[in-house]
């Protein structure tokens, strides 16, 4: 699944959607997207994705306590 680093609009390819979908996490590891070679995993703060088209990430992936 791809999204987007708000900090810089480069595309990150989320390698694990576990990390991504549990809000217990704080970060997921992705590679961005950089030209045409296959960029090393980093971990990327969840506080700095959002889908490709603009939209934040669902407060029910983000936040532990969306419930309360």
């Amino acid at each position: 699944m791809f999204v987007k680093n708000s900090q810089d609009q480069t595309l990150v390819k989320v390698t694990s959607l576990q990390e991504l979908f549990d809000p217990l996490q704080n970060e997921v590891q992705g590679r961005q997207q950089a030209g045409e070679e296959e960029q090393p995993a980093q971990a990327f703060p969840k506080s700095q994705l959002q889908f490709p088209s603009g939209e934040p990430l669902p407060q029910c992936w983000t936040d532990p306590d969306y419930q309360l």
